[in-house]
């Protein structure tokens, strides 16, 4: 164990010893293990958007072995994915890479911001993962619900020694289009995500646009244009950098801006990035060049 994993782990007071070991699992594998920071690979997309709009553009990725091999080859932390996915590699990459269990899902059809849930905890203990996952949207009708589930996720998972990873992604009710990048808004979703007992925190990268007009006064007067400066009270809104926070990648972009995004998460204190479509959807060579150069960033070595 680093010291860099053990000061991390040392600010999860109430996580039982269980919980630890597999926190220090993501944390300690691949090519950034040890350093605190981490890439983890999340492939939900073809629930979320369709098999043809996730990996028709590169068709191999239409095979889960594909992501998994892609995510050890790279050396990333971990590999995210709903059930079946999981389930259709777990034999053949036992032990190679830990795995986090997506446990609730939605689709592009469905008018309703709410997920169902499509795996359990039993589940994640049988194919050996090292955590759980699951999606939350701040703003929506359905968000106490969602919340009520997590809690008795939550509760099984620490009882078996499985670590919880939570996306939270505001989305629904009032908010606007430009409210769901908001800062205030990121800030307060990533808090959420922190005080449901998220081991890990997954959110977007924030805008420096600002949503609610009781929050506009709290931040006037300070410049966030900066990337980097919202990405810092991103992770200050997250018990003050007691919990870990990765950021999502996004919709497909060119790859300066990737590795932009990269570094201002770095330089803003972040833990690091959970990146899909724009890995899995270039040519393999681009995108283990990508994340190569990626794990550099992290590393301060670029």
């Amino acid at each position: 164990m680093t010291p860099a994993v053990t000061a991390i782990l040392a600010k999860y007071e109430a996580t039982s010893p269980a919980v630890k070991a597999n926190l220090a699992r993501i944390l300690m594998h691949g090519r950034l293990g040890g350093t605190g920071k981490v890439i983890i690979l999340p492939v939900d997309q073809g629930f979320e958007h369709g098999p043809a709009r996730s990996f028709a553009i590169n068709p191999p990725a239409y095979d889960p072995h594909y992501h998994y091999q892609l995510a050890i080859d790279a050396g990333l932390n971990a590999f995210a994915a709903p059930l079946g996915m999981i389930e259709a590699g777990a034999d053949t990459f036992a032990g190679q890479i830990p795995t986090i269990l997506k446990v609730n899902s939605s689709n592009s059809w469905a008018t309703s911001v709410q997920q169902a849930q499509t795996g359990s905890v039993g589940d994640a203990l049988r194919l050996g993962c090292a955590a759980i996952g699951y999606t939350i949207y701040p703003g929506s009708d359905d968000i106490f619900a969602s919340m009520e589930l997590l809690r008795g996720l939550r509760e099984e998972a620490d009882a078996v020694g499985l670590a919880t990873v939570v996306w939270s992604y505001p989305r629904g009710g009032t908010l606007t289009k430009d409210g769901e990048l908001a800062l205030d808004v990121g800030a307060y979703a990533a808090h959420m995500a922190a005080l449901l007992g998220a081991h890990i925190i997954k959110v977007k990268l924030p805008s420096d646009h600002i949503e609610q007009a009781e929050a506009k006064k709290v931040y006037e007067g300070t410049d966030w244009s900066k990337q980097a400066d919202r990405v810092r009270h991103v992770v200050q809104s997250s018990f003050a950098g007691r919990r870990v926070v990765v950021f999502s990648g996004g919709a497909s972009k060119g790859t300066d801006a990737i590795y932009q995004d990269a570094r201002d998460i770095r330089d803003g204190g972040g833990n690091g990035s959970i990146i899909g479509r724009n890995t899995f959807q270039r040519s393999r060579e681009d995108a283990l060049a990508m994340l190569d150069k990626l794990v550099a960033i992290y590393k301060n070595e670029e």
